[in-house]
């Protein structure tokens, strides 16, 4: 490959060799020449071209917005063409990259590039040249909008494809993100819409951030007529993205609500489903129009979306929120966790669960501004992803019975034993007395921090992650199987082996679905909800749901949970994780293991009662030869 640089000052050439033809036909990265940016051209005269210089009046730049660069006539605009434009132009294959002053990106009107190759918008010119040298040492030396409009990569998940553009994986540099560590969410939420859509239908819901379109194409491909599926993004690339996505897996895009519902009857090229496709901010459609079940997942967080999500949804509906910010949230830049939560926060060694109860406190508070309360459904922090999944309970009652489970978290820094404070307004002399440990004792100096304020409710609901199991069974979701029932023993706080995780055949899904439904139906009756969607309003039937909330409030799972090597005995083998639950069972406590941490152990046993069974276990570590060799010295002393 020969890289050349041309003799002017102003503008920088990048030329290829012939040799790399071969490479350049198997790249496959186009989309139509009709769709190339105007900014891109191959001489001044198709710059100039974009604008009729040779007629009269005054005319605007073609690169420009009106309040940059206000209209004027010709010979102007042709001296602020040339020196402006296409003066610092990066070439490129014989394509030249002029500078572009339209709100092509989204952060801020700032000039910029348009790569030829990725479509990718930069700002500075010596990264733009730098962003092609990449290009070329990877072989992608063909412009993209050079080929055909079939030679995206074509992605499937859950039957489901979905094209996907150069880049896709950096949001920084594509408007079309897409990240497959994200399945295990995108299956997790389609089970929760699917044990909604059980409950009533046809639901009205909303996927906010549509990017690809790939979750709310999975909601219409599986659910057809249960779902009204509307997908909504800001971004004039993903729409064009998605409704493209929508012909691909022969669903129907509908402008407006007033269509008629397919039924998925037909020959095979008929749609089997129809969506609706929305160019809209986030906050302006919530605004607008009410919705069953709302998705959030916005890049970064979604704070700033929650007041409109919560202004507009129905009672009983659902609202599942996906923070990607782990940054704040797994506490690494406290200032940004102040600023968008308002929680002080420590590094624990539960931060994770400490991230998911701060984006629930975030979500209850927003929900009372609306006059309305919530009913945490799901829970899950994972690696790249916090997903609370709630549900709407209308009315001030409801809210401030929601707002009182906000609460403050007393943390002590020696041996990280944690308590929530007490309810009240009144001033306690001595706070270290509500911690079980001794520390403030025997330290000298202040040794809790408070945290907060934070979620202090239940983080699961029993007996709709069964039936999101039986969703995920239905709906052949092996990935997530695992993760939803040890989700339901860790909402039991029971161990794993009392459920028991099946084989993946055919016939063993059959049978596990079968034993998941009767199990459920044991369950139902503690729902507060019917499946009509409605709440139970006799008085009777009141007083028994009453009851059973007020029997099952001693059963919640326990707040938090311990690491087993985080409180390990220094020169002690400490037992297997699964043999010290059961020491822990055998000792009265309920225990279970979590999904926020591999190691972490759930249970209602204080850290000095959870000690003293690690203690109790532990085996002293041998600093001495093992037993062979000192029968191999005593041979050789007698000898």
């Amino acid at each position: 490959m020969v890289l050349s640089w041309s003799s002017a000052p102003g503008p920088f050439c990048l030329e290829t060799s012939a040799s790399k033809s071969g490479i350049v036909k198997s790249l496959n990265l186009s989309i139509s020449v009709s769709e190339r940016h105007v900014s891109i051209q191959t001489t001044l005269d198709g710059l100039e071209g974009l604008v009729d210089l040779n007629g009269a009046g005054r005319k605007s730049c073609p690169l420009c917005p009106e309040e940059k660069f206000k209209a004027c006539y010709s010979h102007k605009l042709r001296r602020h063409l040339q020196n402006l434009h296409w003066k610092v132009y990066v070439e490129f294959e014989g394509q030249r990259m002029c500078i572009c002053h339209l709100p092509c990106r989204q952060l801020k009107l700032v000039a910029h590039y348009h790569c030829v190759v990725c479509s990718v918008t930069i700002a500075r010119k010596t990264d733009m040249i730098s962003h092609l040298k990449r290009h070329i040492n990877k072989g992608e030396t063909e412009a993209s909008y050079s080929g055909s409009s079939d030679a995206y990569e074509i992605m499937k998940e859950l039957g489901t494809n979905v094209q996907l553009l150069p880049n896709h994986t950096t949001p920084q540099k594509t408007d079309t993100y897409f990240s497959r560590k994200m399945k295990t969410n995108r299956q997790l939420v389609f089970c929760s819409l699917a044990v909604l859509a059980e409950e009533r239908n046809p639901l009205e819901c909303l996927d906010a951030f549509g990017a690809t379109g790939i979750m709310g194409l999975q909601w219409a491909k599986h659910l057809r007529n249960s779902v009204k599926v509307t997908i909504n993004d800001i971004n004039e690339t993903c729409v064009k993205m998605i409704k493209e996505n929508c012909h691909l897996n022969h669903i129907r895009v509908e402008g407006n609500r007033s269509g008629r519902q397919l039924d998925g009857a037909g020959d095979a090229d008929s749609p089997i489903a129809s969506v609706e496709v929305v160019k809209m901010d986030a906050n302006v459609i919530m605004h607008l129009r009410p919705f069953d079940y709302i998705h959030l997942d916005p890049f970064g967080t979604a704070v700033n979306y929650l007041d409109a999500a919560f202004r507009n949804v129905r009672n009983l509906g659902i609202v599942s929120v996906t923070s990607t910010d782990t940054g704040s949230l797994y506490s690494k830049c406290l200032n940004v966790t102040l600023r968008h939560y308002g929680c002080q926060i420590v590094r624990t060694e539960y931060y994770r669960e400490l991230a998911a109860r701060m984006v629930l406190a975030s979500v209850a508070r927003a929900a009372a501004r609306c006059n309305k309360g919530i009913e945490v459904l799901l829970a899950v922090a994972l690696e790249h992803f916090v997903l609370v999944v709630v549900r709407v309970l209308r009315g001030p009652t409801q809210a401030d019975a929601s707002a009182k489970k906000l609460r403050q978290l007393l943390h002590c820094q020696w041996c990280e034993e944690r308590v929530f404070l007490k309810p009240g307004s009144m001033v306690e002399e001595n706070l270290y007395r509500q911690l079980p440990c001794q520390c403030h004792g025997s330290m000298p100096g202040k040794t809790a921090v408070e945290l907060g304020p934070l979620w202090a409710g239940p983080l699961f609901n029993t007996g709709f992650l069964r039936r999101m199991l039986v969703a995920a069974v239905q709906h052949n979701m092996e990935d997530i199987q695992p993760l939803v029932k040890t989700l339901i023993c860790e909402a039991d706080c029971t161990t794993l082996k009392t459920f028991p995780v099946p084989g993946y055949s055919a016939l063993s899904n059959q049978v596990e679905c079968g034993v998941v439904i009767k199990t459920l139906q044991k369950f139902e009756e503690a729902d507060t909800s019917d499946q009509s969607g409605k709440r139970k309003t006799t008085g009777e039937e009141s007083g028994n749901v009453l009851k059973k909330i007020k029997a099952d409030t001693s059963l919640e799972h326990p707040a938090f949970y311990y690491s087993i090597h985080r409180h390990s005995i220094r020169g002690m083998n400490m037992p297997k994780l699964n043999k010290f639950l059961q020491y822990l069972t055998e000792a009265g406590f309920r225990v279970s293991r979590t999904h926020f941490d591999p190691t972490g152990v759930r249970t209602d046993a204080t850290l000095a009662q959870f000690k003293e069974v690690l203690t109790k276990y532990s085996v002293p570590t041998y600093s001495s030869a093992p037993p062979s060799s000192a029968v191999g010295s005593d041979r050789r002393q007698t000898l």
